[in-house]
């Protein structure tokens, strides 16, 4: 057809096209709509359900669009490609950009590793960005979905309407993509997903979104989280030395949406960059702990059962404001690390779940897609878009947000296949055994990679089993983890301290086993919001006794877990002694700072991180047999410990001492490894923590006489229920 005939709309597109188009079932929209030459002419079919009459307008010239045979479809010619439609109704027009004149975001490169599963950094070409595409100013949508028969963003800007922007599928790769000018931050948008046969799927947040309506609402939002000025340099050139296992690691985990709470609503995340920061800072804690950040649907969750995992929750603010508290963690010399849930995800229908009508995300088997215990779907971890997906996101937290670290939630359940499940209510591995070689691959690439990467952080595994390993290198057979969890010694420890003084001698094994494995991994010492919810109360509800014994307890319990080898980790509310268990709706109980044997359990904890920190034998042998020693752990009837604890060369040591009698122990000797003045750096019986102030007056000074097979010894004055540590003076 020679240049400048006229054509017909037949031309263009037939009927059955043209109702394909109407209706938005069209396999493949950018083939027919937007510009495109036909025999030497250019033309344009545009779809508008909102007008009767259209126009594509190119330098200030209108040329009108012919209806077709199907509704609101319109094709005419036109003189190039550089045009804006005009659509009209009732006397009424508007005009906007062409979304189907724009060429493909992605490239080849991106396309390559999006099929093969290796993009490491998923978050930069997946979900929603605000950029500048040809020229104009809009927003990138790209979602994956292999098994959809057709994918459409729907939002505001669209009225929701699922036949206005449907996507273009890049080949093999299963990613569907659309840029739509105008387009930009704080725009809600979900995915409307047509499943293998057109059947329809639930409208689906976006699953690499940044952003999130406040629930109940569910959509995602566009958030724009390109262009913070980060001004943290000084603390990310040094973090690596605060990450290390012979650093004082003494962590605050907080629940965000309870910490605090104004007028009945959580802080935000810019009051938390004041307020939690400054309080956890000045308590002394190296790192604050977050429980989960990524966005979630239900409250009553606290997070574990995440929806949006690359959008922080906008309960406390845009993600912005959440690298604000960041950011301000750093200057104050706090480390951040965040709760990260990779084991399972709700079946809510806006969710992973289903996603394009298949098991894209989970298992379709529910011995191995369903977790009994939560209600939730295990991630199918052994499909390489899927660990692709999650062990981005672990490295998307790193490096967007500055984080120092992952906590990694519920790694038992990860590892063995039979969690939680009875005979028959599991799939064997490949050599018919419980571990889940998938997900133990998924976790050993997700510790490669953010090593790899980020420099100086550290990732922690809840762990609850004795999985070999878990804290060990992945090239030296390990999982990769920098620390795990003690669940053992928390478990043991806690167990001990709920009895009756007098029934102690019979449980104390439970204070002394730990140390047969304390240094076959890197330990964090956890009393975790677990501990202190669901019925088990706080921590000063487990102590036996009366209001005083409750308090001299925890108090010998706390330096007794300070004093121990392991990184240290406390859930708020704990370090003001509580009485009532967590309750996440409700903040930690302030006003019992009005009792001075609640100051006083606050008091104590700031000292016992000072003294961990500014001691090193305390700290820099934690994970190392070398650095600790029994002096007396055998004394069962009188339930006395004694160990020390000794650093590097040249460090002074530490003896630590505990007694966990209501019985105060006087002219009791101890064998010591120096000769000389051993001062006392902190007894947790001292006035100022709430005790009865009984103790060494400062120190002792040995006599020449062994005790305990030490060269030497001295004679001390044990209060009850306590626990006290002396540095040797002359180093």
């Amino acid at each position: 057809m020679p240049s400048g005939t006229e054509i017909t709309r037949a031309d263009i597109l037939d009927a059955e096209t043209a109702h394909l188009l109407a209706a938005g079932h069209h396999p493949d929209p950018f083939s027919i709509l937007g510009p495109h030459e036909r025999g030497g002419v250019m033309t344009v079919t545009a779809f508008d359900p909102g007008a009767d009459a259209m126009w594509a307008v190119e330098e200030g010239t209108a040329f009108p669009l012919h209806p077709t045979e199907a509704p609101h479809v319109f094709a005419g010619e036109v003189p190039g490609r550089e045009y804006v439609l005009r659509g009209g109704k009732d006397g009424s027009e508007w005009e906007y950009d062409d979304p189907y004149r724009f060429g493909p975001v992605l490239g080849e490169v991106d396309e390559y590793l999006l099929g093969e599963g290796t993009h490491h950094r998923l978050w930069q070409v997946l979900g929603a960005h605000v950029i500048e595409h040809e020229g104009v100013a809009g927003t990138h949508f790209a979602v994956w979905a292999p098994n959809a028969d057709g994918v459409a963003v729907v939002g505001e800007f669209n009225f929701w309407d699922a036949r206005r922007h449907v996507m273009r599928k890049r080949g093999s790769t299963g990613v569907w993509e659309i840029f739509v000018p105008e387009v930009g931050e704080g725009a809600a948008y979900k995915y409307m997903i047509r499943g293998a046969h057109g059947r329809p799927v639930p409208l689906k947040a976006d699953p690499v979104g940044f952003g999130a309506q406040h629930p109940p609402e569910t959509a995602s939002i566009v958030r724009d989280i390109a262009g913070y000025g980060w001004d943290d340099g000084d603390w990310m050139a040094a973090r690596a030395g605060r990450n290390r296992r012979d650093a004082p690691i003494s962590i605050y985990e907080v629940h965000l949406g309870s910490w605090k709470r104004k007028g009945g609503r959580p802080i935000s995340y810019k009051e938390a960059a004041e307020e939690l920061v400054g309080y956890a800072a000045g308590m002394g804690f190296t790192h604050l702990e977050l429980m989960p950040v990524s966005e979630y649907p239900f409250d009553g969750s606290w997070g574990y059962q995440p929806v949006g995992m690359f959008a922080p929750t906008i309960r406390h603010g845009p993600p912005h404001e959440f690298r604000d508290l960041v950011e301000a963690a750093h200057k104050a010399g706090l480390g951040v690390l965040v709760d990260w849930v990779p084991g399972h995800f709700p079946s809510d229908p806006h969710g992973l779940g289903l996603f394009d009508g298949t098991h894209l995300y989970e298992h379709a088997d529910p011995k191995e897609g369903f977790h009994q215990d939560w209600n939730t779907l295990i991630y199918n971890y052994g499909r390489r878009e899927v660990a692709n997906y999650l062990t981005s996101n672990a490295l998307y937290w790193l490096e967007e947000y500055h984080l120092d670290g992952l906590r990694v939630d519920a790694v038992a359940s990860m590892l063995y296949r039979d969690y939680s499940r009875k005979e028959g209510e599991w799939v064997p591995n490949v050599h018919g055994g419980r571990e889940n070689y998938e997900a133990i691959a998924m976790l050993k690439a997700m510790n490669t990679l953010a090593y790899g990467e980020v420099p100086g952080i550290m990732t922690v595994a809840e762990e609850s089993t004795a999985y070999p390993g878990v804290s060990s290198p992945v090239d030296a057979g390990g999982l990769g983890f920098g620390f795990k969890w003690n669940m053992g010694w928390m478990n043991d420890t806690l167990e001990y301290m709920a009895e009756e003084p007098i029934n102690r001698k019979y449980h104390h094994h439970k204070m002394t086993f730990g140390i047969d494995y304390a240094f076959s991994e890197n330990f964090i010492l956890p009393i975790s919001h677990d501990e202190v919810v669901h019925g088990k109360g706080s921590m000063l509800g487990k102590m036996p006794g009366n209001d005083w014994e409750k308090f001299a307890n925890l108090r010998a319990y706390y330096g007794f877990m300070w004093g121990h080898p392991g990184k240290k980790l406390l859930f708020m509310g704990n370090e003001v002694a509580q009485g009532a268990e967590w309750n996440h709706d409700a903040s930690v109980d302030w006003d019992a700072l009005q009792n001075p044997a609640h100051e006083g359990i606050q008091a104590l904890i700031r000292d016992l991180n000072g003294v961990y920190r500014d001691r090193p034998a305390l700290h820099v042998k934690d994970c190392e047999a070398e650095g600790f020693q029994w002096i007396e752990g055998g004394d069962v009837d009188h339930s006395v410990l004694s160990f020390l604890r000794w650093g590097a060369e040249g460090d002074a040591p530490v003896v630590v001492i505990c007694n966990f009698t209501p019985v105060e122990r006087t002219d009791w000797r101890i064998g010591l490894p120096k000769a000389g003045r051993w001062r006392e750096i902190l007894n947790t019986d001292a006035e100022a923590y709430g005790g009865g102030g009984r103790g060494n007056k400062g120190g002792v000074a040995t006599e020449e006489e062994g005790a305990h097979g030490q060269p030497c010894s001295a004679r001390f004055v044990l209060p009850p229920l306590s626990t006290i540590m002396l540095v040797h003076e002359g180093g």
